[in-house]
This record gives C-alpha cells, sequence and structure tokens, in this order.
C-alpha cells in the first residue's frame, strides 16, 4: 500500500498475536451531530413506513407490545455495548469488522464485514424498490417498485448518489444530515395526528390476536425480524469511528440516535393499532403508514406519508451508501480484503469500494426485476445477514467486561474502579442472549440463504491474502468455512429444488 494511505500501525486485540495492521488514512472528520445524523438516518429508512402492516401480520396487540419491550431492551444493551467498546477500545477502527477480528481472528472478522456490506447493498435494494414503490400511488408504471420502469428510475437514482458521495464524504454527511431533519418532520405530524384520533377500545379489541396467528411466543417470534430491520444502523457512528472529530462521540451518538428511534418506531406502531384493528392492519397495503393516516386525517395525509417515504428513502440510502462503502475501506487497509478497496480519491472517498458497492445494487436491481422479488423477502434477507455481526460484537464486548472484572479484581488501580465490570458484563451478557435469540427468530430459511451469500467471500478473503503473501487460513478457520461452505450447498439445494424461496 502507498505510504500516503497508512495513518497508524495498530494491534488489532488481545485474543490475537501482536502484528502491525496498517490502517488507511482519512480525510474529513465528523462531529457528534453528525454521527447522530448518520445514526438516525441509516436507522430511519423505508422500514418505518410499513411498519404497522409488517408488525400487524403475524402478531396481536399484547404481542406487539411484548416484541417492542424485548427489542428496546435488547437494542439498548447493543447501543451501550457499543458505547462501551468505542471508550474501551478506541483504537479499533470499523467496530462491526474490528470486534469480530479481535474476537476470533482475520477469517471472522472478514465474515463480519463480508456480510455487513452484503446486507447494506440488499437493504439499499429495498429501499429502492420501497422508493418506487411509493411513486407508483402517482405513477401507476412503477407499480410496487420492481417494474421495469422501476429499475430504471432506481438505477438512475443509483449513480446520482454514487457520484455525488465520490465528491466528499463530509458534504455527503452534512446532506445526510439535511435529509434526515427533513424526513422526521412527516412522522412526527404521523404520531400527534395518529394519537388524536386514538381508540382505545380499537386498540384493547383481540388484544392478544387471532388463534390463528399462533401462540404469543411464535407472535413475539415473528415480529423479531421486522424490528430489528428497522433497527439496523444503530452500529452506524461505529462503523464510522475512523472519522469521528472525537472518539468518545461515537458511544455517545449510538445511544442518542437510538432513543431518538425507538420513541418513533414504538410511536408509529403501537398507535397505529388504535386506528385500525390487527387484522384490518395486516390487510393493509404498505407503505401502511398512508392508509392508516388517511384514515385519521383524510387524503392529505396518504399524500404526505408517500412524500415522506420518498425523502426518508433517499436519505437511507445515502447513509447506507456511505455505511457500506467504508465497511470495505478499513478491512482492505487491515489487510483481510484486497488492496485496491482502500484506495481513496482526492477527496478522501474510498472509491473503488464505491463503485464495487454501487455495482451490487445495480446488478440486485436487474435480479429484482426478473424474479419479482419483493420488498420484504429483500429486508428479511438484509437482516439475517447482519445478525452474525451483531452477534460477534456482542461477544467481543462481553469478553472485554469478563476480562475487566478480572483485573479489577486483581487490581485496585482508580482505572479498574472506573470500569463498572459488573454493570458491563450484565450489558453485554445481555445484548449477547438477545442476538442469540435473533438468530433463533430468524428460522432456518433466512439462515441458509445468507451462508449462500457469505460462502463467496472466502474467495475475495484468498485473494486479499494471496496479495499479500501470507497464510490465508488457520486450523481453525477451515473449520469455519467448511461449516459455511457445507450450509451454502444446502441452501443452494434448496433453492434448486424449490423448498427455499426468496
Amino acid at each position: 500500500m502507498p505510504q500516503s494511505e497508512v495513518a497508524a500501525v495498530t494491534e488489532i486485540g488481545p485474543s490475537m498475536p501482536a502484528q502491525a495492521v496498517a490502517v488507511p488514512a482519512v480525510k474529513g472528520r465528523l462531529g457528534l451531530a453528525l454521527l447522530v445524523a448518520l445514526v438516525v438516518g441509516s436507522i430511519i429508512g423505508s422500514g418505518i413506513f410499513g411498519l404497522p402492516q409488517n408488525m400487524a401480520v403475524g402478531a396481536g396487540a399484547g404481542a406487539i407490545v411484548i416484541g417492542w419491550a424485548i427489542t428496546g431492551v435488547g437494542m439498548l444493551m447493543l447501543a451501550f455495548t457499543y458505547q462501551m467498546l468505542a471508550v474501551r477500545k478506541p483504537e479499533l477502527d470499523n467496530g462491526v469488522y474490528a470486534y469480530a477480528r479481535a474476537l476470533s481472528g482475520e477469517y471472522v472478522g472478514f465474515n463480519a464485514a463480508w456480510g455487513y456490506w452484503v446486507s447494506a447493498w440488499i437493504g439499499n435494494v429495498g429501499y429502492l424498490v420501497a422508493a418506487f414503490g411509493a411513486l407508483g400511488y402517482f405513477y401507476p408504471a412503477f407499480g410496487e417498485g420492481n417494474t421495469g420502469a422501476a429499475i430504471v428510475g432506481a438505477s438512475l437514482v443509483v449513480w446520482a448518489v454514487h457520484f455525488l458521495v465520490l465528491r466528499g464524504i463530509q458534504g455527503a454527511a452534512v446532506l445526510n444530515a439535511v435529509v434526515t431533519a427533513a424526513k422526521l418532520i412527516p412522522l412526527v405530524l404521523f404520531i400527534v395526528l395518529v394519537a388524536m384520533a386514538f381508540q382505545v377500545s380499537t386498540f384493547e379489541l383481540n388484544y392478544w390476536g387471532d388463534p390463528k396467528l399462533g401462540s404469543v411466543l411464535d407472535q413475539v417470534r415473528s415480529t423479531m425480524l421486522v424490528t430489528v430491520w428497522v433497527f439496523i444502523g444503530i452500529e452506524g457512528a461505529s462503523v464510522y469511528s475512523a472519522r469521528a472529530a472525537r472518539r468518545e462521540d461515537v458511544g455517545r451518538a449510538t445511544v442518542i440516535g437510538f432513543l431518538v428511534c425507538l420513541a418513533l418506531l414504538m410511536g408509529v406502531s403501537l398507535l397505529s393499532l388504535g386506528i385500525f384493528t390487527q387484522p384490518e392492519l395486516a390487510a393493509l397495503k404498505n407503505p401502511s403508514m398512508a392508509p392508516v393516516l388517511e384514515k385519521a386525517v383524510g387524503t392529505w395525509g396518504a399524500v404526505a406519508i408517500y412524500v415522506g417515504l420518498i425523502v426518508s428513502v433517499g436519505g437511507g440510502f445515502l447513509a447506507w451508501t456511505l455505511l457500506a462503502a467504508e465497511s470495505l475501506f478499513t478491512p482492505a487497509g487491515g489487510g483481510v480484503m484486497p488492496a485496491w478497496l482502500a484506495r481513496q480519491n482526492d477527496k478522501g472517498v474510498p472509491a473503488h469500494a464505491l463503485w464495487l458497492t454501487n455495482g451490487m445494487v445495480q446488478l440486485f436491481l436487474i435480479l429484482t426485476l426478473v424474479s419479482k422479488a419483493s420488498y420484504l423477502a429483500l429486508i428479511s434477507l438484509s437482516t439475517a445477514m447482519i445478525l452474525i455481526p451483531y452477534l460477534f460484537s456482542a461477544i467481543y464486548g462481553l469478553k472485554l467486561a469478563w476480562q475487566g472484572r478480572a483485573q479489577a479484581a486483581a487490581t485496585a488501580t482508580a482505572a479498574a474502579a472506573e470500569s463498572h465490570p459488573a454493570r458491563d458484563i450484565s450489558i453485554t451478557a445481555l445484548a449477547s442472549v438477545y442476538c442469540a435469540w435473533l438468530l433463533y427468530a430468524a428460522g432456518l430459511k433466512y439462515l441458509l440463504l445468507s451462508a449462500l451469500l457469505y460462502a463467496p467471500g472466502a474467495a475475495i478473503y484468498l485473494l486479499a491474502k494471496t496479495q499479500r503473501a501470507e497464510r490465508a487460513f488457520t486450523g481453525r478457520e477451515r473449520v469455519v468455512l467448511a461449516v459455511l461452505l457445507l450450509l451454502a450447498l444446502a441452501s443452494a439445494y434448496g433453492l434448486w429444488v424449490g423448498r427455499l424461496t426468496l
């Protein structure tokens, strides 16, 4: 790597032998407000606009309340985990990748980055399908967002954003902050107006759901992938930690962004159950916020939501384009992805990573046209891909907290006393249990499909190691690779015979 691209030499973590890792230099620094906007902008995208129907399709009001309680606590613990890690391990940039690497080595770290990147660009395809589905309300040629006209329009958006981001990360982040502020307006308006029209009797009707929805546990499980999808992006500040003006702002932005989004998401989901009953909500066309507000205030409410969705998806797409490119950039500097992905243009943008990312978005848009893949299928697959990186982060946090407990017991230093090991263990343990629960809730189908997308990454990892004349897989990593390939083969077979579908 050229010397100009190397900023520092960092030791990856205590679980690995000391080794030098080249970290690409970055240009432009992000303050707390821009980091918060990245978190909120990446969380609040298209998901919230379909949330009333997406939650109600498999659960009654009581189960939805329980689902939000689990999600609220679990995601808060995950947010606190990212906050703790940002403070305890400030030398680790791009947390999702670096924490997994520090936990279990280079190949696991690579898979965390790879899974996060795949999740990001598949999610962006879902954003575009949702946006042009919303435009279909005004222009029927766009249909549900997966017609030929919609794919052409979406492709134009992809490359317009691509060339905008190439002009500079700082400028793109500022634009994201402006769009984030703009898209909060229709959401706050929805909550206020729907709260005024809320009917307690409608909310309480068949509170625990129709028996055909299954047990309360089954109903709660059905909400999990939806709630995780709408919260993906909670780690946004952590991914951009290398570009933070102050490292402590990374944790603060994560928690502030989480609390803002939790209030909005719960408000939209639960208040809608006081306008329509669960079966009525489940039957709505997405974005389901539109008919909910239309019933509360009239036709103009639906129009406001469709316009809000288009603005929101534009901001979400921009935020995730930034995050996707960054999720390749840092690992490339760390030696687990091809070195050319770490190259920046004269504006400090990881241009090669950006080209690859948007190239994959374009390819999947074309595949969406052929397969007619739905928005819900895309977001479910995107969510499944990100569960493993989340679990790695939580377990690494638990490992550090446990080590802190041992250190505090062995020493009486002020630093050890201030680390709050018991609190950190409780937080990271709950975050780990929550992430494991999410894998169970996702079900075998999406885990197999995600394995099919994880497996090709091994070739990229092998290429990166070959370029550096380094050993690609340790003995333990070969076991991980073998299991991953077996799951991918099982998934491919399931798709071939029709047992698995998107």
